[in-house]
């Protein structure tokens, strides 16, 4: 679960004013006429899309054009966490495929530039369906067109053979699964500050009945779901998947348990009702139920799809251990904006539903 940063394409205001935080436009400015001269043309200006504690992203003016900038959050970061050049290989490598991705225009290693590493990608325009508010008003026709069209582009990553397109390297596929879970349960003896009962069980299922990874070696985005997607409405299309940075070569079967998550537990269940992650997609929200979206992903994807209970149990624990972190700030008073008050109490539902998943065979 990240803090996503998108562009709805809206008419709003040209960016104007001082340069936002994080964007040091005089110096960017001089880069862009050294190493892409093509983009520097008239006075640069620059304004926050959206941040939060991922990657920031900027609208950039060029005077004649409009371009994303992507860099790291403020302050201090771990780089394994925020590889600007990961995000800009995998979406250069992908960008003569199926599947719909910005065109990656330059990549910044030198932090003096801006402060961090950057790059910078087109601005594709279309909108991101995070909330009711959004999703209500297609209707059920579009409401599934929407989450069929999501599937079909989940399939076709996943169909892409990385050697194919230059990230043979790009991952470690071998042990893929059981680093995940090392992972994540790494990250739960960080953010313990109350009991939480059966969560050290389902770590325990997880690690004790890791699948035996039959289809590793997929390229894998690692947090897939409708509102990290650009999309459009008339017609229904996706029109770019965003937000790459946790992006590996592993189990394919990892993003689909992980949006099944978001989609029939967070998006599904009366305990969750409200959460502020995914509250507008999912049955309740009026779309299609899991099932139909395994059946459409299946009919569309040579992966196996029978070990799907188990990434479903990890998808749980994972959204669990990062929501207990969430709110383990929030009560340390480390969190800006609303909905951060919920944020603890999405964890033991999480929980269950992953003992529920971990269970099945």
């Amino acid at each position: 679960m990240t803090d996503r940063a998108v562009d709805t394409g809206g008419p709003g205001a040209p960016p104007s004013g001082a340069a936002p935080a994080g964007v040091d436009l005089d110096r960017l400015a001089a880069y862009l006429a050294a190493h892409r001269p093509d983009l520097a043309g008239g006075p640069l200006r620059a304004r926050l899309i959206a941040g939060g504690k991922s990657n920031l992203t900027y609208l950039l003016d060029l005077g004649d054009r409009e371009v994303v900038l992507r860099r790291p959050p403020l302050g201090h970061v771990l780089a394994t966490a925020h590889d600007m050049g990961r995000e800009f290989r995998v979406i250069s490598a992908l960008a003569p495929t199926g599947v719909p991705v910005p065109a990656a225009l330059l990549h910044c290693p030198d932090p003096e530039v801006i402060g961090a590493p950057f790059y910078l990608m087109e601005r594709v325009t279309g909108e991101v369906f995070r909330t009711r508010a959004q999703t209500d008003p297609l209707g059920d026709e579009r409401r599934r067109e929407l989450a069929m069209a999501m599937m079909d582009t989940l399939a076709a990553l996943h169909r892409i053979e990385p050697t194919a397109v230059g990230l043979a390297d790009f991952g470690r596929p071998e042990g893929y699964l059981e680093r995940q879970v090392r992972r994540w349960a790494g990250q739960l003896d960080r953010s313990r500050s109350r009991p939480l009962p059966g969560v050290d069980e389902l770590r325990d299922r997880l690690a004790a009945t890791v699948p035996d990874g039959v289809n590793a070696g997929r390229i894998v985005h690692g947090d897939y779901r409708l509102d990290n997607l650009l999309a459009s409405t008339d017609p229904v299309a996706v029109r770019a998947v965003l937000d790459w940075e946790m992006a590996t070569v592993g189990d394919p079967l990892a993003d689909l348990g992980l949006l099944l998550t978001y989609w029939d537990v967070l998006g599904g269940d009366d305990a969750t009702t409200g959460n502020p992650v995914a509250d507008g997609l999912g049955p309740r929200a009026g779309f299609p139920t899991g099932a139909e979206l395994i059946d459409r992903y299946a009919g569309r994807s040579d992966v196996d799809v029978g070990p799907l209970h188990w990434h479903i149990a990890l998808g749980c624990f994972k959204l669990a251990v990062i929501c207990e972190g969430i709110h383990y700030r929030h009560t340390l008073g480390q969190t800006l904006g609303e909905g951060f008050d919920r944020i603890g109490d999405m964890v033991a539902p999480l929980v269950a539903h992953g003992l529920s998943a971990a269970g099945e065979r």
